[in-house]
């Protein structure tokens, strides 16, 4: 749904010259579209957008996935750690996952793993800040997620903003996944309807129930009426000029026939629609694909319900697991297919490990000690299994990589400076990254 609100409803002297014109409603992240296109002549003025054609897809499972469990399982341990599954061979000799995941371990080569990784964390709230921006929880400065960053450097590169969050599950409490520092407008686009579904619409881009585009066209015109009426009384018509602007831009993004091209599922060929899963999370990953496609440069696709203190192992195998293991890799091969794959990078990370033994409710708790991540796409040469866990995946024996490298890593591959410097709301300056990218994948 649309609405285009100028915020308030009188300057210093009368009423606005327009207090609202509305078209159902407009809330990205609880924030307007115009608000957020002010990214867009920011851009534009700074001359920030540095024409990188690499784009990003990630992938952000909340709750804290379990490596034991997926990608580094321990078959040789005690009943207690190893769990319920059995492994099974990878496209790669030598490395073995458990059973649950037999699209991933066929698919191997198209991606580079990581078991190395030190999540040096095991709270919910604080991990969605940390590794989704690759620096510390500090309770005085929210750090900017990627995304935004990409939005705040690059700017946009189509109609469509920069950087968009498909589903709502990012834990916010302490700034995760959004722009931080940086200001709202470089906020994610955020779109929580299910595109599996067949009478899917975008909040934000698709008038209500009985308003079509040509209603939009009159109330443009009523508005521009209005205007050139009321901008001969205005006191201070240099106010509403740059409002304009995003008004103006707001409403070429909802009308443009890209907009709408990009959104349409129903254009895919249904056999592909197999192939990533008729759920929610496959027709997220395929969406987020069209996106990049459409001009998007950076797409969150999360997932909830990893938090596995109970039931972890009928949770993963009957839920949890089989989505992902079917739309990641029919991902891959797709942007493959599309001349996509090598300028688009594609993530999974999750807020950390979980405990070598399984508890009393056959589940596990949070580990901060060890975990995984997985990269691919962008020059990430495939089949790469990076460092390792002791005999129970308690601790990092070898190989150890913390969040801000794997930061550091997303921002080399995306042409963001490892010294980007921004100023914070009071205007000190602030290095916005403090790791070194992981060798192996660059």
């Amino acid at each position: 749904m649309l609405s285009f609100l100028t915020g308030t409803t009188r300057d210093c002297e009368r009423v606005s010259r327009r207090s609202f014109l509305q078209v159902g409603s407009l809330a990205g992240l609880g924030v307007s579209l115009p608000m957020a296109l002010a990214a867009k002549q920011a851009a534009a003025k700074t001359g920030s957008s540095s024409g990188s054609d690499v784009n990003c897809i990630l992938i952000w499972t909340q709750g804290g996935t379990s490596h034991h469990d997926t990608f580094d399982p321990k078959p040789d341990a005690p009943v207690n750690v190893k769990g319920e599954y059995s492994v099974i061979d990878t496209a790669v000799p030598g490395v073995q996952f458990t059973e649950i995941l037999p699209n991933m371990a066929r698919e191997l080569k198209r991606y580079g793993l990581l078991r190395g990784w030190n999540p040096l964390n095991g709270s919910h709230g604080t991990a969605d800040q940390w590794v989704m921006s690759g620096r510390k929880f500090n309770p005085a400065m929210t750090y900017p997620t990627y995304g935004s960053v990409v939005s705040y450097h690059h700017g946009f590169k189509s109609v469509l903003p920069p950087f968009v969050q498909l589903g709502t599950s990012v834990d916010r409490r302490f700034g995760g996944g959004t722009s931080g520092i940086l200001g709202i407008a470089h906020n994610p686009f955020e779109m929580g309807s299910d595109p599996s579904q067949e009478n899917f619409t975008v909040r934000d881009i698709t008038p209500p129930q009985g308003i079509t585009m040509a209603r939009v066209d009159r109330r443009r015109e009523m508005l521009a009426t209005v205007d050139a009426l009321q901008k001969k009384a205005d006191v201070q018509p240099e106010r509403f000029a740059a409002l304009d602007e995003h008004f103006k831009t707001a409403l070429n993004m909802i009308t443009a026939p890209e907009t709408k091209k990009a959104f349409d599922m129903q254009a895919e060929d249904p056999k592909l629609r197999d192939r990533y899963g008729r759920n929610k999370f496959g027709q997220s990953c395929l969406l987020a694909r069209r996106l990049v496609q459409s001009g998007v440069r950076f797409v969150t696709v999360t997932d909830g319900g990893w938090d596995t203190h109970a039931d972890n192992f009928k949770t993963l195998k009957d839920r949890r697991i089989p989505p992902l293991d079917q739309a990641l890799p029919a991902l891959l091969a797709d942007l493959e297919e599309q001349g996509l794959l090598q300028k688009t990078l594609v993530c999974w990370l999750t807020d950390f490990g979980r405990t070598p033994k399984i508890n009393s409710a056959s589940g596990r708790d949070h580990w901060s000690n060890t975990g995984f991540a997985i990269m691919a796409g962008a020059g990430v040469p495939g089949g790469t299994v990076l460092g390792a866990t002791d005999a129970d995946g308690g601790t990092v024996a070898k190989g150890q990589y913390l969040s801000e490298d794997i930061a550091a890593t997303i921002y080399s591959k995306l042409g963001l400076p490892l010294d980007l410097i921004v100023q914070s709301p009071d205007g000190r300056p602030i290095r916005l990254l403090e790791g070194h990218a992981i060798k192996e994948w660059m």
